[in-house]
């Protein structure tokens, strides 16, 4: 394995007694569920700044259009719940954590409906539909195919009304702050005041996935994985960066932005055809369309290039006329292509989507740096394992910022700290400087462009070390005149936090020589519990190391 380049501790430099200063007492970064609940949480006791990367509705929260998974109807229940989470964590998911998860969901739902989440209901109950990996029907949706929209927007509708939240739109979070090892607060920019500090006694990183670091992906601009760069140059555990779920359907018209197919339409009886009109995924596991993600994105590759085809089909003629209906903004986004979802197949074809490693925390979401929370797909909490169940993820970070907001509030008290400081003594002055560099410069949107492409055509699906190896050294030199640079604006930062992500998950890739979950290798097609049954975790400064999974997360710094 190449040695990891020199990596910076910030990317840039500063002097915190000469920038505009902002304080609090949280600091939340980003503007999806698990941002949106820890700062509720956590506002009628304290301070709370909320910075976004964008405006308010980027996230992949917003754009969420699988449903949330609660054990509430009464053929369900909580033990069938865990039992199907844990089978697809394929032995990796920390058994505590996903029985806390999964205990809290009614109660989440029932948050969220007195708040004025409206769910989808049939004879004046909440409908319950069922998705691949799901033994039984226990998802819920809003509109169809609008969840993600409905929850995210009864959220903001609190965050926007509270006094004690200061909102911070189209403000990019550079690095984590940190004195003598612990979070003191952001560095971070917006075009208003360029660089600004806010310092905070506690910051919670909420700040969400790096799709984007792939080619293909359902996933917003925004996702370029910029806070798990920030968490591994201040120091904090990652684990469990090889673990990237793709969603095996999305619409695929060349050109166009790939739009998400959410697979409840499958749970309501859509089928998957190839070009010849052949449903095939009986051929490939005993559930057929209702398989894990993992399996049927497996499947359409194999498929396609069985019938070397560029994408398959997805057939919902058979779900009848109401199917515009009950998926508006499927039928909406096909429309824009004269697809017509009651009589056409849709084409499509898998895309990167979630990920599923991230910044290591504990039961309570803390994670290894004093200062520094983390939940939401950001974090790695042991409830996902090598392979998320579907409608797990909003429920997850709910839960899990919930349980940080009221910590936070435990340690620090209910009352506010004074105005203008971080609460007791002088906040400490941070003067950092960087060595300009004077190597000759990439074109950067080549660059990051090739670094999606190869990600997606190396790292994707299906891997082999002779592939990871190739992209371990490409991505390597790409660093060596990318990660030098000083830049000052966020386009630059953007391209160092992929290169720094995209180096790092090629690494955990290439050591993990078996196949679990959504890892798959072609060239150890086989599951190894003998070897494997652990955690790939690293830190800067250090070569990645194994972590066995009874040193699960559930008591880890305590």
């Amino acid at each position: 394995m190449a040695k990891q380049p020199a990596i910076r501790r910030y990317l840039t430099a500063f002097d915190t007694g000469r920038l505009p200063q902002v304080f609090a007492d949280v600091v939340v970064l980003g503007s999806g569920v698990a941002a949106l609940r820890a700062a509720i949480e956590i506002a009628p006791h304290r301070r709370v700044a909320l910075l976004t990367k964008s405006g308010l509705t980027e996230s992949n929260s917003y754009y969420a259009q699988g449903g949330i998974a609660a054990a509430i109807d009464e053929s369900d229940s909580v033990a069938a719940h865990v039992v199907d989470t844990l089978k697809t964590g394929c032995g990796l998911s920390d058994p505590a954590v996903v029985e806390e998860v999964v205990e809290s969901a009614p109660d989440c739902i029932q948050e969220l409906i007195g708040w004025g989440a409206e769910f989808d209901q049939a004879d004046g109950h909440i409908s319950v539909g069922r998705e691949g990996g799901h033994s039984a029907p226990r998802v819920l949706h809003a509109r169809g195919d609008e969840t993600g929209k409905e929850i995210t927007s009864t959220l903001l509708a609190r965050v926007i009304r509270h006094e004690a939240i200061d909102i911070y739109e189209n403000t990019f979070a550079v690095d984590l702050l940190s004195v003598d090892g612990e979070v003191v607060g952001v560095l971070a920019w917006n075009l208003k005041h360029g660089l600004l500090v806010v310092r905070a006694r506690r910051t919670v990183l909420a700040s969400g996935g790096l799709g984007c670091i792939y080619r293909e992906t359902t996933n917003p601009e925004v996702a370029t994985g910029d806070g798990l760069a920030m968490a591994y140059r201040a120091g904090a555990d990652l684990a469990d960066l090889e673990f990237v779920q793709f969603h095996p359907t999305t619409l695929y018209i060349a050109g166009a932005s790939r739009h998400l197919i959410s697979e409840t339409v499958r749970g309501e009886g859509g089928r998957l055809v190839d070009k010849a009109g052949r449903a095939f995924m009986q051929d490939y596991d005993p559930m057929g369309d209702l398989a894990p993600r993992d399996v049927v994105s497996r499947a359409i590759l194999t498929q396609m290039r069985r019938t070397g085809a560029a994408y398959v089909y997805l057939d919902l003629t058979g779900i009848g006329p109401g199917v515009r209906e009950r998926f508006p903004g499927i039928a909406a986004a096909c429309r824009h292509f004269d697809i017509d979802v009651a009589h056409d197949w849709i084409p499509v074809r898998p895309s990167a989507h979630y990920m599923i490693g991230g910044v290591r925390v504990d039961t309570a979401g803390r994670t290894t740096l004093p200062g520094l929370y983390a939940c939401g797909e950001a974090s790695s909490t042991g409830l996902h394992g090598a392979n998320r169940l579907g409608s797990n993820s909003l429920l997850e970070g709910l839960v899990f910022a919930r349980v940080i907001g009221r910590g936070i509030v435990d340690e620090l008290g209910p009352a506010a700290a004074e105005p203008g400081t971080n609460g007791p003594g002088a906040p400490r002055r941070i003067d950092h400087d960087v060595t300009r560099s004077t190597r000759g410069e990439l074109h950067l949107p080549d660059v990051r462009d090739s670094l999606r492409a190869l990600m997606w055509r190396n790292v994707g699906i299906e891997r082999t070390g002779d592939d990871l190896a190739e992209a371990e050294g490409l991505i390597g030199f790409w660093q060596s005149y990318v990660l030098d640079k000083v830049f000052e604006e966020p386009r630059g930062w953007e391209l160092q936090n992929m290169l720094t992500m995209g180096r790092l998950m090629t690494e955990a890739a290439r050591l993990r020589t078996e196949t679990r979950g959504v890892h798959c290798r072609s060239d150890h097609p086989d599951r190894d519990d003998d070897h494997w049954a652990c955690h790939i975790l690293t830190a800067r400064g250090r070569e990645p190391w194994l972590a066995p999974i009874e040193d699960g997360p559930s008591d880890r710094y305590v």
